[in-house]
């Protein structure tokens, strides 16, 4: 298949990229430094563009059969909360979404996979007190984003799965999924994030759902 990946050179869109090359589909990764970090890549083809330009957009997803979108802020979500970030608009999640579905719906592409984040709509009620207090402390606008890009997906008329997973690490810990919101850990790998992104965007299960992603030793989730 032919893949976009919107926001490939974060975390967890690198492997989305990597996931989706290992299974031999034919990658394009999209991003504004795509051809700096991810040039030379066997089996992927950079794109340089901002995905809050509609004009960029459009012609990453033109000839694709599906699209990732990965989008986020790499800056630290202390400077982001006290200052905005300094090189990426607060709302690129929902902005790029936004764009990303007008270009599908433009293009005839259809199966659509967007990382969001556990705690945001209807696991809202299910994150632990911890994390609802880093939420809203720390992370409010962002948060606040994913929840307008969730709307958008939701709205798109598109074949379309929210991704949801627990707090990212580098680590090596395996994905459990879920679509009932409940997790067997509040840590998972990228790495494993990126593998089921890139399942999904290649596959046609759970279209229309919102998939819990976590990993590690389990955890009580209230009810």
């Amino acid at each position: 298949m032919k893949v976009l990946v919107v926001g490939a050179t974060g975390g967890t869109g690198r492997a989305t990229v990597e996931a989706l090359v290992a299974e031999g589909h034919e990658v394009t990764a999209m991003a504004r430094r795509a051809g700096a970090l991810l040039g030379g890549r066997a089996g992927v083809r950079p794109i340089d563009g901002d995905a809050t330009v509609a004009a960029d957009v459009h012609a990453a997803v033109r000839g694709q059969d599906a699209v990732v979108v990965a989008l986020g802020i790499t800056e630290s979500p202390m400077r982001v909360r006290l200052r905005g970030p300094a090189g990426t608009p607060l709302d690129v999640r929902s902005r790029g979404t936004s764009a990303v579905v007008a270009a599908m719906h433009e293009h005839g592409v259809r199966r659509l996979v967007v990382q969001s984040s556990y705690g945001v709509g209807e696991t809202r009620d299910l994150l632990p007190l911890s994390s609802r207090l880093v939420f809203a402390l720390l992370l409010k606008p962002q948060i606040a984003d994913h929840g307008v890009q969730e709307d958008v997906v939701r709205r798109s008329g598109l074949d379309w799965t929210l991704v949801q997973p627990v707090y990212l690490t580098d680590g090596e810990e395996p994905a459990a999924r879920s679509t009932d919101g409940s997790v067997q850990g509040m840590k998972v790998s990228r790495r494993a994030v990126g593998e089921v992104l890139a399942r999904l965007a290649t596959g046609t299960d759970d279209v229309g759902r919102c998939v819990s992603v976590s990993g590690g030793a389990p955890v009580a989730v209230p009810v």
